[in-house]
């Protein structure tokens, strides 16, 4: 009942992200982000948990974590997210790779035997995710106004800056903190002996 109420809970935020009018609340380049952080930080882990969290798919904990640094600062660079502000067929790779990365580091990290190491990977994510974010709100010009025109200049920019601060930076950092809670804690096998 659970699983199906985390897989419910991750389909909703997805939906959420992409049928509520974000660009008509908060501009394009926030409806952007929004749309990121959903898949990256929130439909991500909420669907390893559903599906299993001891997924045999999930690849070594530190892989996940790289992949999915590769992918969130590849798509950042001008020119990637030029070419993902197309729409299309662009959009859509861009979008299912941060969902793919996203489920990779979630998975890697809640599926080792080694809960400091999955509590690495995710602290580290929280890290770059908190560099990103504030290099977006703090830089004193736009990014992206030249490969992006929907992008709409510094404003929407720290916008969506901060969003990411606002979300991922928590997600990942909470999710560390509970894995290094449960390395720290008492060891289940060792009470009942």
């Amino acid at each position: 009942m659970i699983r199906l109420v985390l897989l419910g809970a991750a389909l909703a935020s997805i939906m959420g992200a992409y049928l509520l009018p974000w660009r008509a609340w908060l501009g394009f380049f926030p409806e952007h982000m929004v749309q990121h952080m959903v898949l990256v930080a929130i439909a991500a882990p909420l669907m390893v948990l559903a599906l299993n969290r001891r997924a045999r798919w999930a690849p070594p904990v530190m892989a996940g974590a790289v992949i999915e640094f590769v992918v969130v600062w590849g798509w950042h660079l001008p020119q990637l997210h030029g070419l993902g502000c197309l729409g299309g067929p662009w959009k859509i790779v861009e979008q299912a790779s941060f969902f793919g990365a996203g489920l990779l580091v979630w998975a890697g990290a809640l599926n080792t035997d080694q809960p400091l190491a999955g509590a690495g990977s995710l602290l580290l994510t929280s890290m770059h995710m908190t560099l990103l974010g504030a290099l977006l709100t703090l830089a004193p010009s736009p990014l992206y106004l030249e490969t992006c025109a929907l992008c709409g200049g510094l404003g929407p920019q720290q916008t969506g800056g901060m969003l990411m601060l606002a979300i991922g930076t928590p997600i990942y950092l909470f999710g560390g903190l509970w894995l290094t809670a449960r390395a720290l804690g008492p060891d289940p096998e060792r009470s009942t002996a």
